[in-house]
């Protein structure tokens, strides 16, 4: 299970031990983004950070990235820590982030031949396309298609390289309500289909229940894990289900923004 607690020998998590990460703004003052983080993150898990802005969810998913050095404490990824980007890592952004100027496909593969192992690898780009249901559009530009459908094509550029790790940053922020319910979907089709470990960051509380196993609830500065819940519950989940409503509530508490019902001053 995620937990908050760090041992030395589990080979099979995602560790994080004593994360601390700073920065120095314009004025010169120090911020503290992350304040020492203690995490486990088992392999095939499904994991979202959710918390206010400025809590340090995409600053902890970029340190599992490796794309800013620690400022003290590390990730480490099977007992290996984590110093650089590596390809047992995707990452998908809030934005779909596609090269206008290549065909859907093109974009797909661009990670697979820019590591020189595209032909080995492009019956993958296949079954990609077809299981995130883009089959028929490979040719296509992302211009002529809708924002979910290029976000489709990220998840799969993302995944086509069989990372053990997806991390997802807001990934479904820039699209419509209705929309993003459908992507929630497919984005549970591909995590139970290949088992890759999961982390996603998410503002969004019916999403993280909707999807994950384990959220991951984070306070604001000085930036800390205020409480790590286990989502027992099955899948497809029901957002309506009492329990579900019952989480719900339980993760709102955590972030101070359950509400009070005021007792009205008057009574007609």
């Amino acid at each position: 299970m995620v937990t908050e607690n760090t041992t030395t020998d589990a080979k099979d998590f995602i560790q994080i031990k004593d994360l601390v990460k700073t920065f120095v703004s314009n004025k010169g003052e120090t911020i503290t983004a992350l304040n020492g983080v203690n995490l486990e993150i088992p392999k095939g898990s499904f994991v979202s950070l959710i918390g206010p802005s400025g809590c340090g969810k995409t600053t902890l998913l970029r340190q599992i990235a490796g794309l800013a050095a620690p400022t003290s404490g590390g990730v480490f990824i099977n007992g290996k820590k984590v110093t650089k980007p590596g390809s047992d890592r995707g990452f998908a952004f809030q934005q779909a982030t596609l090269y206008p100027w290549l065909t859907i496909r093109d974009n797909i593969s661009l990670g697979l031949r820019a590591r020189h192992i595209y032909k080995e690898h492009a019956k993958d780009v296949d079954e990609f396309i077809e299981t995130v249901g883009l089959k028929g559009f490979e040719k296509s530009y992302p211009h002529e298609l809708s924002g979910g459908m290029n976000q489709r094509a990220s998840l799969a550029r993302a995944l086509v390289g069989h990372p053990e790790i997806l991390l997802l940053d807001e990934p479904l922020g820039a699209l419509d309500a209705f929309t993003r319910m459908a992507m929630q979907d497919e984005i549970l089709s591909l995590w139970k289909k290949y088992k890759t470990t999961m982390i996603m960051v998410t503002h969004d509380v019916d999403e993280a229940l909707y999807l994950s196993d384990y959220i991951v609830v984070m306070k604001a500065r000085p930036s800390k894990v205020e409480s790590v819940i286990h989502v027992d519950l099955s899948y497809p989940r029901v957002r309506t289900q009492d329990v579900f409503v019952n989480y719900r509530k339980q993760i709102l508490e955590l972030l101070d923004f359950a509400g009070q019902v005021q007792e009205p001053e008057y009574y007609l």
